[in-house]
């Protein structure tokens, strides 16, 4: 019986392949064993079908998923140019049922690859999903959408952000719209501020020849943090149909600004010097193998922007992420703003309340003021806590199950992609010339001792 869908690999035999997309096919196909896909991988190594195949069953292997393998035990490898239209038309040709050709390649191949499909006859329904970045800059994102839509309509291009298939993430949706005692106080009249951080411990691990080149504002600001922000503040939807979905984010996209318009003020920039995080021995940024040192890339990013709508005029939004850091965890903070009047004859902790969805563990706390045990007036800081387990599928599962049911919820619209680019560039620009100093803090630190938390 012909497979529902060919998920086509391309870049079968490069890294994120082994390490993300085959285990989270594996668990995905495990906990859904009816599903009717083949798998082909295409790449440039000159592999056979029985060694692709033992890099597939070991994937799965890691993730228990022995038993999925059997499901796609007759997959298949080819080598492959994808920057080829002949190369490309065999790929599809030779697909069962709707293709999904998956780019797991670099955005420059990517691009080529988008190009040379002009020339190729794309079947009907035909699937593409592009790993990010999506361009270098507002202008290049618009090209490349622009190219996209000559081959395929905007519902078949998955832009992957796999971030948005992160349970947290998803779980802000819940949280938000299935409790009037949340939504209710969704808004600038009650939030005093949202910060949504990101910190790693982890460096560079070998992408030094990427990373380089984008830094923490483009890799994680801009690719991902926006649209965790997007989730955070858009409007409700009618409903989470993809369509509803994606014109939500995009309105509120469409209205994020750099706080105040002023990118200097607004936004700070550091790179790590030589420390260790927790057993692990960092050398300076500067030092590390493929680094130039002279592109000044920043390892830690911050920016403040602001939604410019009626339900959050005036609440700053700050957006960090870095690496090689010691000290905090990934987190959604919303802080409330102050109750009106506390009466006189309380004491202790008077902190705005907080909402924290952490996104690792995946837990949502609240932090409350509430009554002393032993005095009454005197008031203590609680915190009222949720684990919300790791959600049935890992990130790039849900990815792979929104391509394969042809659900684009979880995938980045292209003008949102042009959005994200538009909302950075004032830093950007700033930065490159040299408006915002930058400052360096020791591995396994929180960051520069001089900024203010």
């Amino acid at each position: 019986m012909a497979a529902d869908t060919t998920l086509i690999i391309l870049g079968a035999s490069g890294d994120l392949t082994s390490r993300l997309l085959l285990p989270a096919l594996g668990q995905l196909l495990s906990r859904e064993p009816n599903r009717s896909v083949r798998l082909h991988g295409a790449g440039m190594e000159d592999w056979t079908d029985e060694h692709w195949r033992e890099v597939v069953r070991k994937a799965f292997h890691t993730m228990d998923a022995d038993d999925a393998f059997a499901s796609v035990s007759e997959t298949t490898y080819s080598q492959a140019d994808i920057t080829k239209a002949a190369d490309l038309q065999k790929l599809l040709d030779d697909a069962e049922g709707r293709p999904a050709l998956y780019f797991a390649v670099p955005p420059a191949v990517t691009e080529k690859a988008c190009l040379a499909l002009s020339d190729v006859t794309i079947p009907e329904h035909t699937i593409l999903a592009l790993e990010k970045p999506f361009g270098t800059d507002e202008a290049s994102a618009h090209t490349l959408n622009t190219q996209l839509a000559t081959l395929v309509p905007e519902d078949q291009v998955f832009r992957i952000d796999h971030f948005l298939g992160r349970s947290t993430v998803l779980n802000l949706l819940g949280t938000r719209f299935a409790n009037r005692i949340v939504e209710s106080v969704w808004s600038a009249d009650d939030i005093a501020s949202i910060r949504i951080d990101f910190p790693e411990a982890l460096g560079l691990e070998g992408r030094a020849g990427y990373y380089d080149a984008a830094g923490a504002l483009v890799d994680m600001i801009q690719s991902h943090l926006l649209q965790v922000m997007a989730f955070v503040t858009m409007e409700p939807p009618a409903s989470l149909d993809q369509l509803d979905l994606r014109d939500a984010t995009s309105a509120v996209l469409r209205a994020t600004h750099v706080k105040d318009d002023d990118p200097v003020a607004n936004s700070r920039r550091a790179r790590y010097t030589a420390g260790d995080v927790g057993d692990r021995h960092f050398s300076s940024y500067v030092d590390e193998p493929g680094v130039d040192a002279s592109r000044g890339t920043e390892t830690l990013a911050e920016m403040t922007v602001e939604v410019r709508t009626a339900r959050w005029q005036g609440v700053p939004i700050l957006l960090r992420s870095g690496k090689a850091l010691g000290v905090g965890d990934p987190a959604v903070t919303v802080t409330f703003k102050p109750v009106r009047h506390l009466p006189d004859g309380f004491i202790g902790e008077n902190e705005p309340s907080e909402m924290v969805f952490s996104l690792g563990p995946d837990t949502i706390s609240l932090g409350l003021n509430i009554n002393g045990a032993d005095d009454p007036l005197d008031l203590e800081r609680v915190n009222l806590s949720a684990h919300l387990g790791e959600g049935a599928l890992k990130a790039y599962g849900e990815v792979l199950s929104g391509i394969l049911d042809g659900d684009a919820m979880l995938a980045v619209r292209g003008d949102a992609a042009e959005q994200c680019w538009r909302i950075v560039q004032p830093v950007i620009d700033a930065w490159r010339k040299n408006e915002v100093p930058l400052d360096e803090y020791p591995a396994g630190t929180a960051g520069p001792a001089s900024w203010k938390a």
